[in-house]
């Protein structure tokens, strides 16, 4: 019999896939290649279902003889394995961002006489919008709390963007662009202290308790399915810290950083120019280890944020505070400076990764902001925050705005600068 290769992502299944794998079947013996999680995240948004789940599924449909991973787009690995006699693919990757893959099949099954067989798509049927609709519904606080974890295994570097309201959390949702044969969106949110304080008209002292935050947090869950960082400042009295784990972990928010400072909380930012204080390696650990006690989950993460090139204590302090910390039970490490290169940053990185135990690196480059995020993904950095930039790109806007209506008496020369008001009701779904 013929040997038939056919591959998927298989997050979601309808009559097109059903369609085409009943179409392969009548030209042969049929192995299906499931794209692992890797693949999916390397080209859009991270697979609703493991790859394990989409494996059993493909397995059980009628027809299919044997499923096997597809690592990558690419199906070389698995052609040159395989050397099948026909590959199967609908006519949509003729043109677009797959027609360098398909270019690229029809070559190696030139090696052994294979074929190329493609059967018009099933029309009516959009992936895209199933997975929009799908998404739409909403998530579970189970499912959000557990997909940061998730999405570390699968993605070499995640993208987290600064998210302060309900508005500002669905662009964090929403935004995405289509570059490079890739879609490219954030991976979550991070609800900063410095922007949530800013957004209430007050200062960044921890002066906005958890009680208040936490009405900022459930806006933005409420219209979100995005894994949610919270900034926890110093995580206040250890004896407090314990009841934020418990009741972030409720909500499903997926980690919460905190910084091993203690006294009156200023932003690091400020650097020496402020009396601020570093807390003791001890008592932090003990913060962290007593908040991983109260974790109901293996899915919460508690990252402890180091403050050592801040406060100039030299690197020394902070690897060695960096290995103290993930030996008290920290899920992640974050490391901050407030230089204007990322040199500090890159040395940091390199004696991390020296480290006998590793967990996963975050970083904020909002003052070496020159530094991309492959030069950050090569130095082993694993979360990169864009920690302000919603709210320092509104403000200067919203200014504008004003002093345009103040300076001609009306709203008309504001309206350019404005959203119609149309766009605004249709902004959030169910506006209209």
């Amino acid at each position: 019999m013929k040997t038939v290769y056919l591959a998927m992502s298989a997050d979601i299944i309808h009559n097109g896939h059903i369609n085409i794998i009943k179409k392969a079947r009548e030209l042969g013996e049929v192995t299906v290649g499931v794209l692992k999680d890797e693949a999916i995240a390397s080209y859009k948004r991270a697979p609703l279902l493991p790859y394990e789940n989409r494996k059993e599924v493909i397995e059980n449909i009628k027809g299919v003889e044997r499923v096997i991973p597809q690592n990558t787009l690419d199906y070389e690995e698995n052609l040159l394995l395989l050397k099948p006699d026909y590959v199967v693919h609908g006519d949509d990757w003729r043109t677009g961002p797959q027609s360098h893959i398909r270019a690229k099949v029809i070559e190696l099954l030139k090696q052994w006489g294979g074929k190329l067989v493609e059967f018009e798509y099933t029309k009516g049927i959009s992936v895209s919008k199933l997975d929009e609709a799908i998404r739409g519904i909403g998530i579970t606080p189970q499912i959000r709390l557990r997909s940061l974890r998730r999405l570390l295994e699968i993605k070499p570097i995640i993208r987290i963007l600064e998210a302060h309201s309900g508005l500002t959390g669905l662009i964090v949702e929403k935004t995405k662009i289509d570059e490079n044969d890739c879609i490219k969106e954030f991976d979550g949110m991070w609800i900063s202290s410095l922007c949530d304080s800013t957004a209430k008209g007050k200062p960044d002292i921890e002066l906005v308790d958890l009680t208040s935050r936490l009405n900022t947090i459930n806006d933005i869950l409420e219209v979100t399915t995005k894994p949610i960082i919270l900034d926890g400042d110093t995580g206040g009295q250890v004896e407090h810290f314990v009841y934020a784990v418990k009741s972030l972990e409720r909500l499903g928010v997926s980690a919460i950083i905190i910084e091993d400072k203690t006294g009156l909380k200023r932003n690091s930012l400020f650097g020496i120019e402020v009396l601020q204080w570093q807390d003791s390696t001890e008592n932090f650990g003990r913060k962290i280890s007593e908040g991983k006690k109260a974790q109901v989950t293996e899915d919460f993460m508690i990252i402890a944020r180091i403050e050592s090139l801040i406060l100039k204590a030299g690197m020394d302090d902070a690897i060695r505070r960096a290995k103290a910390y993930i030996e008290s039970g920290a899920d992640g490490i974050m490391i901050h400076s407030r230089e204007k290169d990322p040199s500090e940053i890159f040395e940091f990185c390199t004696l991390y990764n020296d480290l006998d135990t590793r967990v996963p690196l975050v970083v904020v480059p909002t003052s070496y902001s020159q530094v991309t995020e492959k030069e950050l993904e090569l130095k082993g950095v694993n979360i990169i925050i864009y920690a302000n930039h919603l709210i320092r790109s509104a403000f200067p806007a919203m200014v504008k705005t004003a002093k345009t209506i103040l300076r001609n008496e009306r709203a008309l020369e504001a309206d350019k600068n404005c959203l119609s008001i149309k766009e605004i009701l249709t902004l959030v779904p169910g506006g209209q």
